[in-house]
């Protein structure tokens, strides 16, 4: 098993370009070790991740690359044949939602909440939609989507999105590695190949997914809201 923590140094997993090459490198050198079956995203306890870095987002106003590579990550972790998996404990916004629903199991402690409060800003999740949809099936995603409303982990679990509810994760991922270690790469990278043909996450997904996210971060009354924060950390439903 390889770990990786995505809110070490304080960072309160803010996905950043930086986040996403640190979990392109992990990915790496885990499929370059035959022993190794597992890749566990972890964070430290209290906030998992709280999306997208709105201060950098406030300071790029063309074309948001950066939601491109993002979509790639999350593709690829429905590709590798390691098991990737995630362990939660805390909060879990915007982004965050899609690296869970990317992930092939997700582990949750009871006091965890997940929400997309995209819609707040004006945005929408579009990079999370197309892998939480696969997840959990439209309806929820949407309904996530549109309220903004956070859901707590049994609501979680009973939707899809949290595979397993653990007082004791630590226990759970023993669990996990144990029955993974039983597994040939071959035949999980098999499963998702078969899997993601029978849902197809496509190209035309990534550029559907990627221009309209594009289309809203351009929007006035958008950069209005993200400016606001990143000036003053006034966010738009205090104004």
């Amino acid at each position: 098993m390889r770990e990786v923590c995505v809110n070490r140094g304080g960072q309160a997993g803010t996905i950043d370009d930086a986040l996403v090459r640190r979990l392109h490198d992990e990915l790496d050198a885990a499929e370059a070790d035959t022993r190794c079956r597992v890749l566990l995203i972890t964070s430290e306890p209290g906030v998992f991740s709280t999306g997208m870095d709105l201060v950098d987002a406030a300071r790029t106003p063309g074309p948001q690359e950066s939601g491109g590579r993002f979509f790639d990550l999350l593709r690829r972790f429905t590709r590798t044949p390691l098991v990737v998996a995630a362990v939660v404990d805390g909060r879990v916004a915007g982004g965050g939602v899609g690296l869970l629903a990317a992930c092939d199991l997700v582990l949750a402690t009871p006091r965890s909440t997940f929400a997309l409060p995209e819609a707040l800003w004006g945005l929408l999740p579009c990079c999370v939609l197309p892998f939480l949809i696969r997840r959990t099936g439209f309806q929820r995603a949407y309904a996530m989507a549109l309220t903004t409303r956070p859901l707590g982990t049994a609501e979680a679990a009973a939707c899809g999105l949290v595979d397993e509810v653990a007082d004791d994760p630590a226990k759970a991922v023993r669990r996990l590695v144990f029955r993974a270690g039983k597994l040939d790469g071959a035949t999980v990278g098999d499963l998702k190949r078969y899997a993601g043909a029978l849902w197809a996450i496509t190209d035309d997904t990534r550029r559907l997914a990627v221009e309209e996210l594009d289309r809203l971060m351009a929007l006035p009354r958008v950069r209005d809201r993200l400016t606001a924060y990143a000036a003053h950390g006034r966010y738009p439903w205090e104004s």
